[in-house]
């Protein structure tokens, strides 16, 4: 009798939770054992249909199975295959990585932000006392300027430049985090100096401001349909070299130039970002106790001392979950930059254009020159890259701290 109340007990929680692991298993699980699959294959346009005589390609190809027997496309062109290396597709896109010259660039990469890393260690240190040796700002800065100069003395750009060039995931990646590096600080400045202003109580028309400023936010919704009227704005004859031309200013080629087609797209995402920052930062700083800084004027602090020892120390448990997931959506970001320049310039027959992000790379591979082993084999690289990185930013902005406690 209890062994059968310890089978119905097991069988009742299966009931509950069975729907959601057959879930799991078709929409998450299988997807990605497919794809891993399709990452040591020759798939492309001219070979579409699979060999279904493999017996891997039969369990994981859906066209192989039984129940779609009949439809499954024969006779159209010759069937993909496991590649043969077997890491074609991983070495295509990595290059010459793994070789000596390329892990030793990689190894003084890592050297050159060491100082950055201990400066953030030892802020956090001097964070648990009352009374700090330093001040944060003096560590950052130390930290920064070592971090100067030892990418000085290893050639910092030269490395990155050699990694960079040793394949494409490098090139888009490199890229996708540089746009995301420019971007993350310019929104949170942005939104700093806009929330600062609209904190001032006896600002005039501060609750119009507020609705003005929140409008790009709202727009980015639509952000295909909006960054077409910023591809508008910036094209040779577009409105703002025809502004430029009233002042007697030649413009330029904003969408033709490599640099100036980067620029443009991280102007327009922040244009459309800034808002999430503001809004956010604006709410936390309404929550900051007064009496802090009229303690603080009492005792002669001035207001740049009241904003790097009040204001911002303060603001992080707010910003910091904030960055991170604004990093993550920045670094994802296809339709605003696809809309403006579509990747572009190109550089070269081959190479990814002067725009080409992470996710536009991934778009061309698939629906444009129909490489989808190529295409698996970046989609394998990428999700441990992020997998890692995602493991570390949930330590640092500590978001699941509370469900374990």
């Amino acid at each position: 009798m209890a062994q059968w109340k310890g089978w119905r007990k097991a069988l009742t929680v299966l009931a509950f939770i069975g729907p959601t692991l057959i879930g799991v298993l078709i929409f998450n699980i299988y997807p990605i054992l497919f794809n891993t699959y399709i990452s040591f294959t020759n798939r492309n346009r001219y070979h579409p249909n699979p060999d279904c005589s493999i017996t891997l390609t039969s369990i994981l190809e859906p066209t192989c199975w039984k129940v779609f027997e009949e439809n499954r496309p024969t006779g159209l062109a010759e069937p993909f295959r496991i590649q043969e290396p077997l890491f074609a597709n991983y070495s295509d896109l990595l290059g010459e990585f793994f070789s000596a010259p390329m892990l030793l660039n990689f190894l003084k990469i890592i050297v050159c932000f060491v100082p950055l890393i201990i400066a953030g260690q030892v802020n956090k240190s001097f964070g648990k006392r009352i009374e700090r040796p330093l001040p944060t700002w003096v560590v950052t800065l130390g930290g920064i300027l070592l971090a100067l100069g030892l990418g000085y003395l290893l050639r910092f750009d030269l490395a990155v430049n050699q990694i960079a060039g040793s394949g494409d995931f490098f090139i888009v990646t490199f890229r996708s985090l540089l746009y995301v590096a420019l971007c993350i600080p310019l929104f949170f400045i942005v939104g700093l100096a806009l929330a600062l202003l609209l904190n001032i109580p006896d600002l005039p028309g501060r609750t119009f401001f507020r609705v003005i400023l929140i409008v790009p936010w709202a727009a980015s919704t639509v952000a295909v349909m909006i960054a077409l009227v910023w591809k508008f704005f910036f094209q040779e004859v577009g409105t703002i070299n025809q502004l430029l031309a009233i002042i007697g200013i030649t413009g330029k080629a904003w969408l033709q130039e490599p640099a100036l087609a980067f620029g443009v797209c991280v102007f327009v995402n922040v244009w459309m970002s800034y808002p999430f920052f503001m809004v956010t930062i604006l709410g936390a700083l309404q929550s900051i106790p007064s009496e802090l800084y009229e303690a603080a004027e009492v005792d002669g602090a001035s207001w740049w001392q009241r904003l790097f020892g009040i204001t911002l120390p303060l603001l992080r448990p707010a910003v910091i979950p904030v960055i991170v997931l604004s990093s993550i959506t920045t670094f994802q970001m296809f339709g605003t930059v696809w809309a403006l320049t579509g990747g572009g310039p190109s550089r070269g027959a081959g190479a990814p254009g002067a725009t080409e992000l992470v996710m536009v790379f991934a778009y061309k591979q698939v629906f444009q020159t129909s490489a989808y082993g190529r295409m698996g084999a970046f989609a394998v690289i990428m999700f441990i890259f992020l997998f890692g990185l995602t493991l570390y930013s949930l330590r640092l902005s500590r978001i699941t701290k509370g469900a374990y406690e």
